[in-house]
């Protein structure tokens, strides 16, 4: 059960803090800058994995989940629990800042920048949960991220793909991190886009450890 709540509490905080410097951002007309989203995203990662690596092993995110899951790190019958406490956690935050910033319109939802083709986006988004795949797979220990150097490297990936990713796509990388602004701004016109380009992102990030590690790394 501890695993669980871990999981409830490190995406309630990821969202909370991530979607808020958005929303903040939106109310405030830039007060908060691009930078500093990016920023947030990345300490706010950072800060949860230090918090609950070595209780949850710090997923926050389902197509982590799935993809430790597909790499043999992971019990499968895990997954659905894992998601559900994710999405619990998810939504309780999105839901609160709804309640705090009734003025906002988008709520940090994830959409792709006007005039970017939805299959461009989920090309990005694809690509960009790879990277995170691959950073997360070379560094955690079994199915968690734990220690100084994972915290770091996975904290610093979301930050840099925040950085250069976030005006075209968002950056979502994480699908119940799009599905809980989404469900209280009732825009769901791209959500499919950002729930399947993260997932096969994640696949093949874990598929692409074994070109680079021996045969039982994943």
């Amino acid at each position: 059960m501890k695993q669980y709540i871990s999981e409830t509490i490190g995406t309630f905080a990821m969202i909370f803090c991530g979607c808020g410097a958005m929303t903040i951002n939106e109310i405030t007309n830039g007060s908060i800058s691009h930078v500093g989203v990016a920023a947030t995203w990345g300490l706010i990662v950072m800060a949860m994995i230090y918090a609950f690596g070595e209780t949850s092993g710090a997923h926050f995110n389902p197509a982590v989940t799935i993809g430790f899951a597909f790499a043999k790190k992971f019990a499968w019958n895990k997954v659905p629990k894992y998601i559900l406490a994710q999405a619990i956690g998810a939504i309780l935050a999105a839901f609160l800042l709804r309640f705090l910033f009734p003025e906002s319109q988008f709520l940090g939802e994830t959409t792709p920048a006007i005039g970017f083709p939805t299959y461009k986006a989920a090309i990005l988004e694809f690509l960009l949960t790879f990277f995170l795949m691959v950073t997360i797979i070379n560094v955690s220990t079994g199915s968690k991220e734990v220690g100084t150097m994972a915290a770091i490297a996975v904290g610093g990936v979301i930050l840099l793909e925040a950085m250069f990713a976030g005006p075209m796509t968002k950056a979502s990388m994480n699908p119940i991190r799009s599905i809980a602004p989404a469900i209280f701004t009732g825009n769901f016109e791209h959500l499919w886009l950002y729930i399947l380009a993260p997932i096969l992102g994640a696949l093949a990030g874990v598929s692409s450890c074994k070109l680079v590690k021996d045969d039982q790394c994943c």
